[in-house]
């Protein structure tokens, strides 16, 4: 007999897409994805961070002050990271796992790269122009979106 008790896919995804945002140096938001193939083959994953060669120590993390002096001009939401980091052809059809719900200017990448199916952790800013705007284009596009459901299971890792 199999073994009981094992995760399901939408754990499984969810939690990589949750630790991949621990990779982010981001000092109050930690956002992680992880794009999964139909047929549940991780094909990409991204956080929150700088482009590469945009250096964690000199560009600003404070999120009050102008334009120039916040993350906002310059961090890449990790949904797109996982959209650019994916190297091998298209990603028509796939879901994307993200522990924050996409804002306006990801939910446009989504939509462009054909991803068919958003599985969010928390959508905290629900009510920003952003996020409205998110929701507007991703119900236009047919894109479906849910929130996850979590098990309860606590997952801890020793490394």
């Amino acid at each position: 007999m199999k073994r009981e008790g094992y995760i399901k896919w939408d754990e499984y995804f969810m939690g990589i897409a949750k630790l991949s945002g621990m990779r982010s140096k981001d000092p109050n938001t930690q956002v992680g994805a992880c794009i999964v193939s139909e047929d549940n083959k991780i094909l990409s994953m991204g956080y929150n961070g700088f482009p590469i060669g945009c250096s964690d120590d000199e560009f600003p993390w404070a999120r009050e002050g102008s334009m120039l002096e916040t993350k906002y001009a310059f961090v890449t939401h990790s949904e797109l990271n996982a959209i650019l980091n994916y190297r091998g052809g298209s990603l028509v059809g796939s879901k994307l796992y993200v522990s924050l719900f996409p804002c306006n200017e990801c939910a446009k990448a989504i939509i462009q790269a054909g991803i068919k199916e958003i599985v969010y952790e928390t959508d905290k800013y629900a009510d920003t122009p952003s996020n409205i705007a998110s929701k507007r284009m991703l119900d236009a596009a047919g894109i479906k979106y849910t929130l996850y459901e979590p098990t309860g299971r606590k997952i801890e890792l020793e490394v």
